[in-house]
């Protein structure tokens, strides 16, 4: 009988190993050959157009730390990523504290709050064009009748930017409220009927309850959103093209590079850089998340 069971067991190994095969060859074909790929060529001349291939060494990465665009893409993507995660994660648990009780409509409230979240960043970069258009939109139309005056949006050096953090806030703003509002749905409700006992005003509950016990998961939720955010392309490129200095976000200089230039070794210089510092930064977060759980747990 043992050995029937010896021998059932190598093969259901065997037969478990078929099984995953076929999406290991994938997750290698579209992850991880991708990756070394990139890596090898960024130590290239490789070109777009073809053309003889040579190695440069670390000549391309050198490159990028001394190029004064690069370091103003990378302060501007920092700028970005920390202005519409703060934003998003404020206005989100915000909203969130506000939905959390049950009312009559909800649901159609939670619908209404999430589409912007569903629809395609491209699409609503070209739909927010229209409404921030200095001739012709509907928002400078509105501040026409109102007698207010009607900045150009997309066109003015200081506005530029900041309308598209606007367009990212408006859009990513209910994936934080929906973050916040499964933190908030997973306290129990014994832990307020205890304060509530002991006299405990709403402030007093907020920082010593509620955000606590929700911290661990709007971290990951900031994660998340900052690793979105330094990779910001569609919205900048459907708004005000990659060649605006003013927005122009480390993804939108790494499409000059590589399209616009056609090169694609120091392109691939560009995207390693890119990939180690969202893997810095996730790295971070990670190590904040488990150190927040393992007190948390100690508690």
């Amino acid at each position: 009988m043992q050995g029937a069971r010896r021998t059932a067991r190598p093969g259901r190994q065997r037969l478990g190993w078929w099984l995953v095969a076929p999406t290991l060859v994938l997750l290698v074909g579209f992850n991880v050959f991708p990756l070394l790929y990139n890596v090898v060529l960024s130590f290239t001349n490789a070109e777009l157009t073809g053309g003889e291939r040579r190695s440069l060494g670390g000549a391309n990465y050198g490159r990028v730390f001394r190029d004064p665009v690069f370091a103003g893409a990378l302060r501007r993507t920092a700028l970005f990523v920390a202005s519409v995660v703060s934003a998003e994660l404020i206005l989100g648990l915000v909203l969130a504290l506000a939905l959390v009780k049950r009312f009559p409509g909800k649901h159609v409230v939670l619908t209404l709050l999430l589409i912007p979240m569903m629809l395609s960043p491209a699409v609503m970069g070209l739909f927010w064009g229209l409404i921030l258009n200095g001739n012709y939109g509907i928002l400078n139309q509105a501040l026409g009748a109102a007698g207010l005056s009607q900045p150009q949006w997309l066109t003015d050096r200081d506005l530029k930017f900041w309308s598209i953090v606007l367009i990212d806030v408006w859009m990513w703003t209910p994936f934080m409220m929906l973050i916040a509002l499964a933190g908030l749905g997973a306290i129990p409700p014994s832990i307020y009927e205890a304060a509530q006992i002991d006299r405990a005003g709403p402030w007093r509950v907020f920082w010593r309850i509620t955000l606590p016990m929700t911290a661990p998961v709007l971290g990951l939720a900031v994660l998340f959103r900052a690793t979105d955010a330094l990779k910001q392309f569609d919205l900048v490129m459907a708004t005000t093209g990659p060649n605006d200095a003013s927005t122009q976000t480390l993804s939108t200089l790494l499409y000059q590079v590589v399209f616009r230039d056609g090169k694609v070794g120091l392109g691939s210089a560009f995207a390693c850089t890119v990939l180690v510092v969202v893997m810095a930064l996730a790295t971070v977060f990670t190590r904040y998340i488990d150190r927040m759980q393992k007190t948390e747990a100690a508690a």
